[in-house]
């Protein structure tokens, strides 16, 4: 399926020149996302997947369809002071500032293959940040893959080199 057409474009936003792709409208028809979600379950399968890690707050919902498609538990990865209990926590820079991710403390086990997953990826920060935290659970690099519905290529300033060690996969 071309996931790319799904896509809403709108000219000059965020900021003139930027031409944002609103994934919004892939979303909203249940075809296309149920084809989406089955597309990236299907990809990760056969891993062995035991986790899924949806990054706050789009990763949510590609990270809850695709764990429900392979019968696994999700693990929300929040903006800091979100979660109720113990956390452990992973600063990242942003364009003007820095931000803060946290993971319950209990949520990973070093034996689990975890897919963390966002709408997303530009930069890389949020992403670099969130393998990160799946680090502090002594899961080892071989079974942590990393998903995203799209992937903006040719971003000033984006690091995604760490992202073919972890079994990477965009939709789009």
């Amino acid at each position: 399926m071309d996931f790319q057409s799904h896509l809403r474009l709108i000219n000059d936003y965020p900021k003139p020149g930027i031409v944002f792709q609103d994934i919004t409208t892939l979303l909203s028809n249940g075809e296309v996302f149920g084809a989406a979600v089955k597309q990236v379950a299907e990809y990760y399968r056969a891993k062995g997947i035991t986790k899924v890690v949806g990054i706050e707050s789009r990763g949510f919902i590609l990270g809850a369809a695709v764990a429900y498609e392979l019968g696994v538990g999700l693990v929300p990865m929040r903006k800091k002071g979100k979660l109720p209990w113990k956390t452990y926590a992973q600063e990242y820079a942003l364009e003007y500032g820095t931000d803060t991710i946290e993971i319950h403390q209990d949520a990973l086990l070093p034996t689990d293959k975890v897919l963390i997953t966002d709408d997303i990826i530009a930069t890389g920060g949020t992403a670099k940040a969130s393998l990160d935290l799946v680090r502090k659970f002594d899961v080892p690099a071989e079974n942590i893959f990393m998903c995203f519905l799209l992937d903006i290529h040719d971003v000033p300033g984006a690091d995604k080199e760490f992202l073919k060690k972890h079994g990477y996969y965009s939709l789009i």
